[in-house]
């Protein structure tokens, strides 16, 4: 008898093994999206939406305002709100958190044809902290890379709801000597050219390059872990690709080009928008902590 249970429960492990592994080659994103479920239910997060004059804006919350002042975190250009669930991990769980898709990335919807320069998306956040209500105390906020240009703009604008800002790399600043990538980005704003733009990876190669030049100690992860990432931006909107077929000698290849984000980019990067951090510090009152990496590949101090 233990041995027929035994054998039943390899044949159950085989099985739920091929199932893992099928759906890491087939489809890996729905592993990732697991795990991102997994992630938010340990950590006791819950994903909530609000909507605001056509925007529906998807974003994780933990916790009530009380005592300690609430916390708004900002993600970076492509990224989403989960890009937060690693350092979410070490805040204390009493403190009220709060990590928004911005518009165009995650499950924030956006508008076509919209202008999506630093003041508009200033609007835009302002309209989303104001439905839900998080300016009725003043509250600290943290922003990552283009994330910390709106919350640094954000914070100059508002003064009187931000009692503390943190700025985690932030671009937006003007600085003595640009490197290569800032160079580079700023070619492609003025070509208007809409492909290879870092940041914004279409295939795993593209992923695997973002990854080097993103981080010092480099982070090599699976390709199919890559592919899955993408899967979930392709499946989540519109906003980013377009899904385009070439057909030569009865064969049809897919491919993606850059539809809205290519416009997203333009105008966020343009000089006018881009500077607008560095512009605008003077007028910052709360007490600010920035954060940079001194091999910071994007924009250097």
């Amino acid at each position: 008898m233990g041995f027929i249970l035994l054998e039943l429960l390899l044949i159950c492990i085989g099985i739920l093994l091929i199932i893992v592994l099928t759906i890491y080659f087939l489809r890996p994103s729905v592993l990732i999206k697991f795990g991102l479920w997994y992630a938010r239910q340990r950590m006791g997060l819950q994903v909530r939406y609000a909507e605001h004059n056509g925007y529906r804006f998807s974003y994780l919350s933990r916790g009530k305002p009380g005592l300690q002042p609430s916390v708004l975190m900002l993600h970076g250009l492509t990224l989403i709100k989960d890009t937060w669930l690693i350092t979410l991990a070490f805040f204390p769980k009493d403190i009220h958190v709060i990590a928004v898709d911005l518009p165009g990335h995650g499950d924030t919807t956006c508008l076509p044809g919209d202008s999506y320069t630093t003041l508009d998306h200033l609007e835009r956040l302002h309209q989303f902290v104001e439905c839900i209500g998080l300016n009725r105390k003043p509250f600290h906020l943290v922003g990552m890379s283009m994330g910390g240009l709106f919350a640094g703009v954000y914070a100059a604008n508002y003064p009187s709801e931000v009692c503390g800002l943190s700025l985690l790399s932030p671009v937006g600043v003007r600085c003595p000597s640009e490197t290569e990538v800032m160079k580079h980005l700023k070619e492609l704003c003025t070509n208007r050219a809409t492909e290879n733009i870092p940041f914004i990876p279409l295939t795993v190669q593209q992923g695997e390059e973002l990854l080097r030049y993103g981080t010092y100690n480099h982070i090599k992860l699976p390709k199919q872990v890559i592919k899955g990432f993408l899967e979930m931006r392709e499946q989540s909107s519109d906003f980013f690709l377009k899904c385009k077929y070439i057909c030569k000698n009865d064969e049809c290849t897919k491919f993606f080009t850059l539809v809205g984000i290519a416009e997203y980019f333009f105008d966020t990067f343009s000089d006018e928008s881009l500077y607008s951090l560095h512009d605008n510090m003077s007028k910052i009152k709360a007490p600010t902590q920035i954060i940079w990496g001194e091999n910071d590949q994007a924009s250097k101090l």
